[in-house]
């Protein structure tokens, strides 16, 4: 029903388009071409409102101190990596292929000419919110203690080079030459290795310079939990990036053709059961159905069939799904006893179910399995971490070195949003001992607002 009320829509466009463009009437191409046009601009759309569900899984999974920093972090995720992938990621990733490792044109969008094909500018759009997603996986698991302006840095870098030099390998192909994952077949449709594995390896290389926050862990190692300000607002978000995922996988097809159904369905199966796996294993473990674990499931079903979303069957993307779900509570409470800080468990949704997804994109592959195949998807998925995190890790240290990555302990336990920004997110609130929030009376008299305090918070909170 969607394909044919898009099909009717770029119709009705193209009829209302000058008659010396179409004087003889419009062909089934020129309907065809119109609507892969408008298909992958909503699409984008689509994947540029995830922009807002990661921002609200991440304020919602940190506390109200941090809210304002952590908006204004996924604000320049997208306003930098724009510019970034404009000036040189594109060309990077898109550009003449230099044994297939590299792309070396199209900077700026030099290859496009006023009155050129205007495809390029709509799979622009669709690839520079591609490249803004995977920058922002990194903010969460570096929220309540980096530095903005060290983070408005790494950003630039994720989204110019670490994001697209790995993406020329394997999604190369599309104006020049072949990357050289992709010409050994590895299968990653619409990112799970690309986008999100990229991520999340970036992510634990920023975890591991800066380490955790200030009362994480008690005096033997022990993790304590930080619960989030507001788990109907990370819960809020996981609706919106599961929105956001019909035009990221579909989307990936850059087609108005009805493979989009079978997509669509997959990735709503395998965000569901990836639900019901964390659910059930994080009620098994904790004697509790805890919401958070339960948000991350379905996050971690959406990662995981992205690799293979358009080559497995339904019953196939049940069972990535149901795996992930297990696997993201599995590793969320590794890295927590290895005192791994990850405040949003960015690294076991992205980095740890991408590479499942990487996997089972193989496992699960209609045209049966194939070992070779899961071979190369292993090597994919290993080249994707000794490219990404190393090269993060760098960036991490020298901005460690240079400019300084972390806030001052002080700063930490006031908050980022008065220590960085000179604002709160809620005024009209105090902030208690852990960053939570208490209501401040109205003020009938018209006095004096109250000032949020700024005495520092306990450690632990």
């Amino acid at each position: 029903m969607f394909y044919k009320t898009l099909r009717i829509a770029v119709w009705f466009v193209t009829l209302m388009l000058p008659a010396t463009a179409l004087a003889d009437g419009p062909t089934a191409a020129d309907v065809q071409t119109h609507l892969d046009y408008v298909w992958t601009l909503m699409a984008a759309a689509l994947v540029f409102f995830m922009q807002a569900g990661f921002a609200l899984v991440e304020t919602g999974f940190t506390r109200a101190k941090n809210a304002v920093n952590i908006m204004m972090k996924n604000l320049m995720d997208f306003s930098i990596g724009t510019l970034g992938f404009w000036a040189v990621g594109f060309g990077l990733m898109f550009g003449a292929s230099l044994g297939g490792w590299v792309g070396t044109s199209g900077f700026f969008l030099s290859d496009y000419a006023p009155g050129g094909n205007p495809w390029v500018l709509a799979f622009w759009m669709f690839q520079v919110v591609f490249c803004a997603t995977a920058a922002t996986i990194v903010s969460g698991a570096l929220a309540e203690r980096t530095k903005f302006v060290s983070y408005l840095c790494f950003s630039f870098v994720i989204s110019a080079i670490i994001y697209p030099v790995f993406g020329s390998w394997v999604w190369g192909s599309l104006f020049h030459g072949n990357g050289w994952l992709e010409k050994l077949g590895f299968i990653d449709f619409a990112g799970s290795t690309v986008v999100h594995s990229v991520g999340g390896w970036a992510a634990l290389a920023g975890t591991l310079v800066l380490g955790p926050r200030i009362g994480k862990y008690d005096a033997q190692g022990r993790p304590r939990a930080i619960p989030g300000h507001n788990l109907p607002l990370a819960a809020l978000g996981v609706f919106i990036l599961w929105i956001g995922w019909f035009g990221f996988n579909p989307g990936s097809t850059t087609a108005g053709v009805k493979d989009i159904a079978w997509i669509f369905v997959n990735t709503n199966l395998s965000a569901a059961a990836g639900t019901m796996g964390a659910l059930i294993t994080i009620w098994t473990i904790a004697k509790k159905p805890d919401l958070t674990m339960t948000l991350n499931g379905a996050l971690a079903g959406l990662v995981g069939i992205t690799a293979g979303c358009n080559n497995v069957s339904p019953a196939g993307a049940v069972m990535i799904g149901f795996l992930a779900g297990i696997l993201v509570v599995v590793s969320v409470l590794f890295f927590d006893r290895i005192r791994i800080d990850d405040p949003v468990g960015a690294i076991s949704v992205h980095g740890v179910c991408g590479v499942w997804g990487t996997l089972a994109a193989a496992i699960f592959h209609t045209g049966g399995f194939s070992m070779g195949q899961l071979g190369v998807q292993a090597l994919g998925a290993a080249a994707a971490f000794l490219w990404a995190f190393p090269t993060a890790y760098l960036t991490f240290r020298v901005l460690h070195a240079t400019v300084g990555l972390r806030v001052s302990p002080e700063e930490e336990m006031n908050g980022l949003d008065l220590e960085e920004h000179g604002e709160s997110a809620y005024p009209d609130f105090a902030l208690m001992a852990g960053g939570t929030s208490a209501v401040v009376p109205n003020n009938p008299a018209g006095t004096k607002a109250h000032a949020p305090a700024r005495k520092p918070i306990h450690a632990g909170s």
